[in-house]
C-alpha cells in the first residue's frame, strides 16, 4: 500500500433535537400542565489514534465525515435520543490542525488517545422547563444547538527516537537492514526509498530503540526539490540525526563534505529547531575503499567539516562498525550524553 501521510477532511458534528411544547392531557385530570421533553444531543465527531494503522490512506477518500442530529424531544416529558458519536482511527503520530487558521488541534502520539474533533450540539428544552408559580403553561421551547463543522488537515510524523538522513544512495536503507530488522528496498539508484521506514534496534531484552530510514534528500529539498521535502517532518518527533555520508562516492567530481553541508542547510531552511537536534556523523561505504585508505579518507572528511561531534566509520553491507554505532546510540537516549 502505498504510503498517505497528509490528507484533507472534512467534519461536521449533528445537530441537537428540538424541545417540543407539549400538556399533559389525560382524562380526570384537568389541568395537567406542561410535559414538553427535550431534545437529544447531536453526535460528536472524535479522533481516535489506533496502533494497527500506519497510514492515512482511508481518508484521502472519505474526506467528509458526519454525525447524526439528536432526536427531538415528546410529549410526557419524554427527552429525544442522543445521536451516537462517529469515532475515526487515525495512526499514532497523527498531527490534526484547522485547515484555514492552522490552529493545532491535537496531536496523538499515544495509542488510544482521543480527541473532540466537532462537537454535537446541544439538545433544545421542552416547555415543562419554562413552568413557573406566574407561567403554568408555558409555551415555550427552544431549538436543539447547531453542531460544530470544521475543514481539518491531517498530518501523519512518524514516531521514531533516531532518524538516518542524507543523500539519495548514501546507503540508508543498508545501514537500517544491518542493524534492524526492518527490509527496505535496497538498490544502486537514487530515491530507491519513496517512503519511511521504520526498524527496532534490540540490543538486549529490555533495550531497544526506533529508527527510522527517511527518503534520501538532495539541495533544494526544502523548496519542494526531489522527494525528500515530502518527509523532512518524519524528523521532527526524533531525539537523535545520523546523517549517513558516502566516503566512496561514484561521481569522480563528488565532494562528501560539500554534500553533508549542503543537507545540513537544507534542514535549517525547513526547521531551525532540526537543524539544533543532536546530529551524528555515520561515513558509511568503507567497504568501497582498500584497507588502507579507509580511515585516511574518514578523516579528512571530518576535518574538511571542521566536525567536533560524535562520528563513526562503518559498512553497513558487512555490518563492520554498525554494532559500535548502535551501543552508542542505545547509551545517548538513556543518558542524554554521547560516549
Amino acid at each position: 500500500m502505498k504510503f498517505i501521510d497528509e490528507a484533507v477532511i472534512e467534519v461536521h458534528a449533528g445537530k441537537g433535537g428540538n424541545g417540543v411544547v407539549s400538556f399533559r392531557r389525560e382524562k380526570y385530570v384537568p389541568r395537567g400542565g406542561p410535559d414538553g421533553g427535550d431534545g437529544g444531543r447531536g453526535g460528536s465527531v472524535w479522533a481516535v489514534a489506533d496502533g494497527n494503522i500506519n497510514t492515512l490512506v482511508d481518508y484521502r477518500f472519505a474526506r467528509i465525515h458526519r454525525a447524526k442530529d439528536g432526536a427531538r424531544g415528546m410529549g410526557g416529558q419524554k427527552n429525544g435520543r442522543g445521536a451516537d458519536d462517529v469515532v475515526l482511527r487515525m495512526p499514532v503520530g497523527t498531527v490534526i490542525a484547522d485547515a484555514e487558521t492552522g490552529q493545532a488541534i491535537a496531536d496523538l502520539d499515544q495509542d488510544g488517545e482521543r480527541a473532540l474533533l466537532a462537537r454535537g450540539g446541544e439538545g433544545g428544552l421542552g416547555n415543562v422547563n419554562f413552568k413557573s408559580s406566574t407561567n403554568r403553561a408555558p409555551r415555550k421551547a427552544t431549538p436543539g444547538g447547531e453542531g460544530e463543522s470544521r475543514r481539518l488537515k491531517l498530518e501523519l510524523k512518524v514516531l521514531a527516537d533516531v532518524g538516518l538522513l542524507g543523500l539519495p544512495n548514501a546507503g540508508k536503507s543498508t545501514l537500517i537492514r544491518a542493524v534492524s530488522a526492518a527490509r527496505p528496498k535496497v538498490a544502486d539508484y537514487p530515491f530507491t526509498t519513496l517512503q519511511p521506514h521504520l526498524g527496532v534496534v534490540r540490543l538486549g531484552v529490555d533495550r531497544s530503540f526506533v529508527i527510522a530510514d527517511i527518503p534520501g534528500l538532495i539541495e533544494g529539498a526544502a523548496e519542494g526539490a526531489g522527494l525528500g521535502h515530502q518527509f523532512l517532518r518524519h524528523l521532527a518527533r526524533t531525539r537523535l540525526l545520523l546523517h549517513v555520508i558516502d566516503v566512496a562516492p561514484l561521481e569522480p567530481d563528488a565532494d562528501p563534505a560539500r554534500d553533508a553541508r549542503a543537507i545540513a542547510a537544507e534542514l535549517k531552511k525547513y526547521d531551525p529547531g532540526l537543524h539544533r537536534k543532536p546530529r551524528w556523523l555515520v561515513l558509511n561505504k568503507l567497504d568501497m575503499l582498500p584497507a588502507e585508505e579507509r580511515e585516511p579518507a574518514a578523516q579528512a572528511i571530518v576535518r574538511k567539516l571542521r566536525w567536533r561531534g560524535p562520528h563513526f566509520a562503518v559498512s553497513a553491507l558487512t555490518g563492520a562498525g554498525c554494532a559500535e554505532l548502535s551501543s552508542a546510540v542505545m547509551h545517548f537516549l538513556e543518558t542524554g550524553k554521547a560516549r
